[in-house]
């Protein structure tokens, strides 16, 4: 179930982002030519005779042509290399599969383009000798620099999502959070145990990697739960879910089960590397936050209310309880769909620390 769901995640994740790329570079492609037609009508060039649906197709081929081979390539190749290849020659290779990439896109559509305006077909001899011509022209290498900064543009896009996790990002640039906003949300402490003694075992740098190890085994469960990553505080990672997401299908109580899922999936590894098994333990709440953007020099979303203060404490009561997972009967009561795959169990009214009132708990 975990492999199939990160399978569909991953899938769906990379079928969205070449499709935005592809139609994005097509209206890129479309403007680059009605700019220069535009130039050329202003100059009062006489173009009397020439079909301006023929360059206009051209540019439609450019850009679906470029959106399908390129954006591939940063999908497929080029964020796999920025994540786990020294940047020296990360660079090198992209600079060649970009050249390479460039001349696969640009051959075939001077081959249309050529064809179609001298009446020949495109394997003849002459057509080639145009095209060859050409790329010796200096309009040609301006193309070439253009669309390497529209693929660099659009590279740091994708990075700078990833960063801020799916979504927020688009929100940065929408201006959503510009002015506070009220939302109800659900939050998810998760948190390693047993992490002091596990940090006194391996040492500073040995713990490190532990821990991005871990984080990066569970990202993907979170992601196809549709959860965001909010934070990372040491060894804990605060997800956080829009209402409607985080019920639908259990996604929230789902998240949990599917990490532990895949931390045990790599058991052997994480035996060998480090002689640890990792588990997690959970507390879960919801509630109205206040989320805004922050900071000056570092600016980001946060969330504010005290759902994340009880949410921690709920998380802190685990190991008081023996128990991994902990949620609010509150948040119980809202999950329907997807809620009877789990077996929900009362633990009575517990006094949370800095709480005035008493909260029902439930374990699952």
């Amino acid at each position: 179930m975990l492999k199939a769901m990160n399978t569909r995640y991953r899938s769906r994740s990379r079928w969205i982002k070449l499709g935005w790329i592809t139609l994005v570079w097509i209206c890129i492609s479309v403007f680059q030519f009605l700019n220069g037609y535009a130039l050329l009508l202003q100059r009062e060039c006489p173009l009397e005779g020439q079909s301006v649906l023929l360059p206009f197709t051209g540019s439609l081929l450019t850009g679906l042509l470029a959106g399908l081979f390129g954006g591939s390539i940063i999908i497929f190749l080029w964020e796999r290399w920025l994540r786990t290849r020294p940047y020296g020659w990360t660079i090198v290779n992209i600079f060649v599969t970009y050249s390479i990439t460039y001349l696969a896109v640009s051959i075939p559509t001077n081959l249309y383009y050529l064809g179609n305006q001298l009446r020949l077909a495109p394997w003849d001899s002459r057509v080639w000798a145009v095209i060859f011509e050409r790329y010796t022209k200096l309009w040609e290498l301006q193309s070439y620099f253009f669309w390497m900064v529209v693929v660099l543009a659009t590279l740091i896009v994708l990075l700078v999502n990833d960063k801020y996790g799916p979504g927020v990002f688009r929100d940065f640039l929408l201006g959503k959070y510009f002015h506070p906003k009220r939302e109800e949300r659900i939050f998810m402490f998760l948190d390693l145990r047993s992490s002091t003694t596990i940090a006194e075992q391996l040492g500073e740098v040995r713990y490190f990697q532990f821990i991005k190890d871990v984080f990066q085994t569970a990202t993907p469960s979170i992601l196809a739960t549709r959860g965001e990553i909010y934070q990372y505080v040491g060894d804990e990672i605060i997800v956080s879910w829009k209402m409607d997401r985080g019920v639908e299908n259990a996604n929230c109580l789902q998240c949990f089960f599917l990490v532990g899922e895949a931390i045990r999936s790599k058991k052997r590894y994480f035996e060998e590397a480090y002689g640890i098994q990792p588990e997690f333990k959970a507390g879960l709440h919801y509630g109205h936050v206040m989320a805004g953007e922050i900071g000056i020099v570092k600016r980001d979303i946060a969330f504010s209310g005290d759902v994340l203060n009880t949410a921690a404490r709920i998380q802190s009561k685990c190991n008081d309880l023996g128990v991994n997972i902990l949620l609010s009967k509150q948040l119980l009561d809202q999950i329907h769909p997807g809620r009877q795959r789990f077996s929900p169990r009362e633990l009575g009214q517990i006094e949370l620390r800095g709480k005035a009132e008493k909260v029902i708990l439930v374990t699952v």
